[in-house]
């Protein structure tokens, strides 16, 4: 059966290499493209060093989140039904595996469709005169986000039973309802926390592609069969994303990509009962958000910057470190740290 999955990965992997350049190029056409502007930040003050940073990224096609979930989407329904179609047992570890898979695919579309919907407003709404980085208003976005979040967390309580965490060296901790307001909160947070990260060529995606491996191998282990779908499509449809956004990138993800792979990764997480594996093999975005959310509090409460400059990545920059050389640090981090979680959420 492993064997499936790999062949979806190489599956997945050759499908996305095919439409990859001509997405490109499409993007190129359509002028889908990352603007020149001055930014600003939620307070509506300059950014003149993440200006600085990015100058040269101006011109690079944004959007290729968009292909990416569109791929992911369809071959993953595709397998499915192949599965149901040969007699192939689709097990789900939930009393439905229609309802996990529609979950996961309605989180995957729901904050991808917002994601562009932001991505199309940065790039073609900038009027004469007037400065924007986020698109949407900051609050909207939440607040969207928010209304998401929560109708995921009520399906996920509802519909297939969750209402508890496992908690290592604890046990079992029952939340009840409250489940629906501790799964609401984890989406939020790495939804706004991958797109935090999504800051240099193949951070973001080199990060997520290593966490996923390893909730991939914790899929096969509890045998859920749309889970291990979704992942060894996705993770196919990464290795392609991966190659033309590595340093110089030829394609971003933009806030289509990342506010949809943020959101399913802590899906993921949460499905597979696994959601104190978050933080850990997802440290570099927990990270990241971490020193944006000090850095806007300080600034908020107290009129000063706690660091030079936030998120991490955009420190070490400032510090003197090469784009390369922190992408390249930050995966080996996730590596150690996905080692770390799988040796935890084996433990008997």
């Amino acid at each position: 059966m492993n064997s499936i999955y790999l062949g979806m990965v190489i599956f997945s992997f050759v499908v996305n290499s095919f439409l990859m350049v001509p997405f490109i190029n499409f993007l190129y056409q359509l002028r889908f493209q990352r603007q020149a502007q001055k930014t600003k930040d939620p307070f509506n003050l300059r950014t003149p060093i993440f200006d600085f940073f990015h100058k040269e990224k101006v011109g690079t096609p944004v959007g290729g989140g968009f292909l990416v979930v569109c791929t992911t989407i369809i071959i993953s329904m595709l397998f499915i039904t192949l599965f149901y179609f040969f007699g192939i047992p689709v097990i789900s570890v939930f009393k439905s595996a229609t309802r996990e898979t529609v979950i996961v695919l309605f989180t995957l579309i729901a904050f991808a469709l917002l994601g562009l919907f932001d991505d199309i407003k940065k790039t073609f709404n900038i009027e004469k005169g007037v400065e924007i980085f986020y698109g949407l208003r900051l609050r909207h976005k939440i607040f969207i986000q928010l209304a998401i979040a929560l109708i995921i967390s009520y399906w996920m309580y509802a519909w297939l039973g969750i209402s508890f965490i496992n908690i290592p060296f604890y046990g079992t901790l029952h939340l009840g309802m409250g489940y629906i307001f501790f799964a609401t909160f984890t989406i939020l947070a790495f939804t706004n926390a991958y797109n935090i990260t999504d800051g240099l060529d193949g951070m973001s995606s080199g990060v997520l592609l290593i966490s996923l491996f390893t909730f991939w191998i914790i899929s096969h282990a509890v045998l859920d069969t749309i889970l291990s779908v979704v992942l060894s499509v996705w993770i196919g449809g990464l290795l392609t994303f991966l190659y033309f956004n590595v340093f110089p990138a030829r394609i971003f993800l933009g806030d289509t990509g990342a506010l949809a792979f943020g959101a399913t990764f802590a899906v993921i997480g949460l499905l597979l009962g696994k959601a104190f594996l978050l933080p850990i093999i997802g440290f570099i975005f927990v990270a990241e958000a971490a020193s944006s959310l000090i850095q806007l509090t300080v600034k908020k409460y107290w009129k000063k910057k706690f660091f030079p400059v936030a998120p991490i990545h955009l420190y070490l920059q400032l510090k003197g470190w090469s784009e390369s050389k922190i992408v390249f640090r930050f995966w080996l981090i996730t590596i150690v740290c996905s080692i770390f979680g799988l040796w935890i959420a084996f433990l008997k």
